[in-house]
């Protein structure tokens, strides 16, 4: 490795300002900045002392995605067996190598795609502007296929990607500079573009074209539109979704461990809870994720699936709260995407009010709208738009306080 480093570095001058091969110069740096260290170092300010750059930042985050990729390949291979059986009676933890290599045919070539059509605009653009590749994209390019359906079309994953990359990031002025998240723009393209393939009458497992059951409807707990219209049917048992009966039907057919581990229907990397938690250690012990947004967006999804059981009524507002942290996105979402520290809240009283509200709204659209099933990624794109607004209350209240002890004093 030392001497695959010299040789980088005796090359350098071909591909700086001036030299032979200066147009190719975003390539060799995005080579060089990916297998070795930055040589660029600070200088001067003694209270810079964190030696942790972008790379290893986002390398840590892809770490973190490893639980919920390895399970939700393993989750999109059972319910692609399925499918293929066409009944539900079939034992989760059996035949585990045969379920994770048909999860691997669908996921794989998901991720191949994300990855080579991101990166090659990003390279298109670090071509045309004269820069490296930016390694925020190594995390993008793992969170768009873990908020996909497994029967996903690939081309509509490559055209997501580029809109999320170009429109999303890059017209703003590349990492750092987006201000909304690029895997949820891509993710809230796909939905409004094609709504049809991304929720409504299928259900979210490999294999969707097949019935099982009798079942029908779209992701069971994943995106629960199942049950938000007059009639769901479960396991072959149709029941009225505004019913107590419709209540009994969800969390009989689906328990909370069963939701919490994973066991159930969903995007590939969002159904186990269990995994996101183990992420989030991750994040939180090499200092990469905000505890205060994980913990306040979880606090407000609880605390408005509270007043919603409060109110009842029917089915979908009477399911317990504590079902509403362990469905769908909710976790995965809390935990990975509202995050982001670029589009997130920077001050720490401004992340305790984001992740609050983010978690409040996201369950209110969940429950209340009956055109839209499932409300984490957009109540958070619509907290990222919200963050510098609310950065900026934080900080003025910030001075107001200092201003009136400075009066008093």
């Amino acid at each position: 490795m030392k001497f695959l480093e010299k040789q980088l570095h005796k090359m350098e001058p071909n591909f700086v300002k001036g030299g032979k091969w200066e147009k190719w110069n975003p390539l060799f740096e995005t080579i060089a900045t990916f297998a070795f260290t930055p040589k660029l170092v600070t200088e001067k300010g003694a209270h810079i002392r964190d030696g942790v750059d972008l790379k290893r930042t986002m390398i840590m985050v892809v770490l973190a995605l490893v639980p919920c990729l390895i399970f939700g390949i393993y989750n999109t291979g059972h319910w692609g067996m399925v499918a293929e059986a066409g009944t539900r009676d079939l034992a989760y933890w059996s035949d585990m190598g045969p379920k994770f290599l048909l999860g691997l045919t669908y996921v794989l070539p998901i991720i191949v795609v994300s990855y080579g059509v991101g990166l090659a605009v990003e390279f298109l653009f670090g071509m045309l502007r004269g820069h490296s590749l930016h390694e925020g994209y190594l995390v993008s390019g793992m969170l768009i296929p873990l908020c996909m359906p497994a029967d996903v079309p690939l081309w509509m994953v490559a055209v997501a990607t580029v809109f999320a990359v170009v429109i999303g990031k890059e017209i703003f002025g590349g990492t750092g500079m987006n201000i909304l998240n690029i895997a949820l723009t891509a993710r809230a393209f796909l939905f409004f573009a094609y709504p049809t393939s991304m929720s409504g009458d299928k259900v979210w497992m490999a294999g969707t074209e097949k019935s099982v059951d009798g079942f029908s409807g779209s992701t069971v707990l994943g995106d629960l539109a199942t049950f938000m219209g007059d009639k769901a049917v479960v396991a072959g048992q149709e029941v009225v979704g505004t019913t107590q009966a419709g209540l009994e039907a969800i969390t009989n057919n689906y328990s909370l461990i069963d939701s919490f581990v994973g066991m159930i229907p969903g995007s590939i990397g969002e159904t186990s809870t269990l995994a996101c938690l183990i992420g989030a250690a991750i994040l939180l012990i090499t200092g990469v994720g905000s505890l205060r947004i994980m913990a306040s967006f979880f606090a407000g999804g609880l605390m408005m699936g509270l007043i919603l059981n409060l109110a009842g009524g029917n089915a979908y507002l009477e399911l317990p709260a504590i079902y509403h942290l362990v469905i769908g996105g909710f976790a995965f979402g809390a935990i990975f995407m509202a995050t982001d520290p670029v589009t997130a809240s920077q001050t720490q009283g401004g992340k305790i009010w984001y992740g609050l509200f983010g978690g409040m709204i996201a369950i209110l659209i969940r429950v209340l709208n009956p055109a839209y099933p499932e409300g984490v990624f957009l109540a958070i794109l619509f907290m990222n738009v919200m963050a510098p607004i609310i950065d900026h209350y934080v900080v003025q209240m910030n001075i107001k306080r200092r201003l009136s002890r400075l009066k008093t004093a």
